[in-house]
């Protein structure tokens, strides 16, 4: 189970304590079993997004917040989030490298020979190659102790790596990244809701966090597009198969204020009127 599962499931956990329902009275009041809700509140299974929106709607609460988890949740399940996780994931530490081993030390060239000099200039020499030796061999265990992993009862400090309930970016460093991939939707602010007439959802959303704002569309068909306009930068959206026709889809951030204007406009694929309406970020 992700963090991201967990935040959520613990969500729902108090979303049914709220109701005061048991299982089997949940069950009874929604389209989903009692053992399916048993998965969903302990987070042994992503619940499908209906189970949230039932759930919200049985403790009076509104279900932006807990879709919002959901969403980020099932884009962990999916796997959707990882290539933006491995892609902010710093670079490890490279391994120690090993110096090379010392030569031995060797007596100069012309140097008298052990024959030569005698019994006391060969314990001499001697005495300078074993000590060569026990440098070369010295040298050696001392870089296999580099190597090898180390054991110690003290706390270690993890590698810095980017928090998974955290937002990946801000303000600037967001401009035409998901939302979702950054995890900037985790809380946002819903700042406009609109059933458009050709049957779709259209939500434009702020995230104070992040400092941006981007729109979503669902209940779409194939080539509908959603675009959203803050400051003169437009960020497009596009329902391109039937993956995404059965999913939210949503446009890329833009860096936004409190009080900065939103043009949102809907085109729907099938040559039925473009429509546009304003909203203010907040």
């Amino acid at each position: 189970m992700t963090a991201e599962q967990a935040r959520l499931a613990a969500a729902l956990r108090e979303l049914r304590t709220r109701t005061g329902l048991s299982l089997a009275a949940l069950a009874a009041k929604t389209a989903f079993s009692k053992s399916s809700w048993e998965r969903y509140l302990n987070g042994r299974t992503l619940p499908p997004r209906t189970a949230v929106q039932e759930l919200c709607r049985l403790a009076g609460e509104p279900d932006g917040r807990c879709l919002a988890l959901w969403e980020i949740a099932e884009s962990e399940w999916s796997g959707r989030a990882a290539e933006a996780g491995r892609a902010d994931t710093p670079a490890q530490a490279s391994s120690p490298v090993a110096s090379p081993a010392a030569d031995p030390v060797l007596p100069p060239p012309g140097a008298p020979t052990e024959t030569a000099q005698g019994g006391g200039h060969r314990g001499a020499v001697t005495v300078a190659v074993l000590a060569s030796v026990c440098a070369v061999a010295l040298g050696g265990v001392a870089v296999a102790l580099l190597l090898l992993p180390r054991h110690s009862d003290e706390p270690r400090t993890a590698a810095a790596t980017p928090s998974t309930s955290g937002p990946h970016c801000r303000a600037s460093s967001c401009e035409g990244r998901s939302p979702i991939d950054m995890y900037c939707a985790a809380t946002p602010d819903t700042v406009a809701t609109r059933h458009t007439a050709a049957g779709a959802w259209l939500e434009v959303r702020y995230s104070k966090v992040c400092g941006t704002s981007w729109a979503r569309m669902w209940g779409t068909r194939v080539g509908d597009r959603l675009e959203l306009t803050a400051d003169g930068r437009a960020r497009r959206a596009e329902v391109e198969n039937a993956v995404d026709a059965d999913n939210f889809v949503y446009t890329p951030m833009t860096v936004t204020r409190p009080g900065t204007v939103l043009r949102t406009c809907f085109r729907p694929a099938e040559g039925g009127k473009e429509e546009c309406f304003d909203s203010v970020s907040r």
